[in-house]
């Protein structure tokens, strides 16, 4: 049974450890707080000007002041805080921010991350995402195994414009947990019921016991 975008994302949650500056970006990532303990102390930030972002509010609660780099309401825990964006993108640039968690259309079994532009498409523009790329100390990547049109998004070379070489350490999809290496995806944890010949048969690249 492939994981649901929830499972996905209380995977990912299990991947932060205590403590640490985490950035989300749009999509999935921004799932993964309601799936944090209690206690965490987990200190999430948004690269539009939040340290200490809290999960979604419940309906009526919303501030349409406070929201994360995808629009969307959140709450602040306490002992947030709130700032410019310029001090925000300092924090990522100066290598502040222990693990990034991001969405992506393509990964390559070399870390290679696409996620801001699919040729033919509308452009929106690479966003924070270069910056994280580069300024984060880890990288994980949320996304389906496949795309909705059945293509591969885990391939042995990306054929969308890239946001970074070499960054990924880290994939979760709705099939399992995967690592990139030069030899292929190495299997960290298969979803329930899901096989290694399914897996294989929907991945671009060479996949790894």
């Amino acid at each position: 049974m492939p994981y649901s975008r929830e499972e996905i994302a209380a995977r990912a949650a299990q991947e932060i450890a205590p403590g640490s500056i985490v950035n989300l970006g749009i999509g999935l990532p921004t799932l993964v707080p309601g799936f944090l303990p209690d206690g965490h102390d987990v200190w999430l930030q948004s690269e539009n000007g939040i340290l200490g972002m809290g999960p979604f509010p419940y309906e009526g609660d919303e501030d349409p002041q406070i929201i994360n780099a995808g629009k969307q309401t959140v709450t602040i825990v306490d002992g947030g805080s709130t700032f410019d964006s310029a001090t925000s993108f300092s924090m990522i640039r100066g290598g502040h921010v222990d693990l990034a968690i991001l969405g992506a259309m393509q990964v390559s079994q070399g870390g290679d991350i696409a996620n801001w532009a699919i040729p033919g498409g509308r452009i929106m523009g690479i966003g924070g995402a270069m910056d994280l790329a580069a300024g984060a100390r880890r990288i994980i990547v949320l996304t389906t195994h496949q795309s909705k049109r059945g293509d591969a998004k885990l391939l042995e070379e990306c054929t969308f414009p890239l946001t970074a070489r070499g960054v990924v350490g880290r994939i979760v999809t709705d099939l399992g947990i995967f690592d990139p290496s030069p030899e292929g995806f190495r299997v960290v944890e298969l979803a329930p019921e899901v096989t290694l010949e399914e897996v294989r048969d929907k991945t671009a690249a060479a996949v790894i016991e």
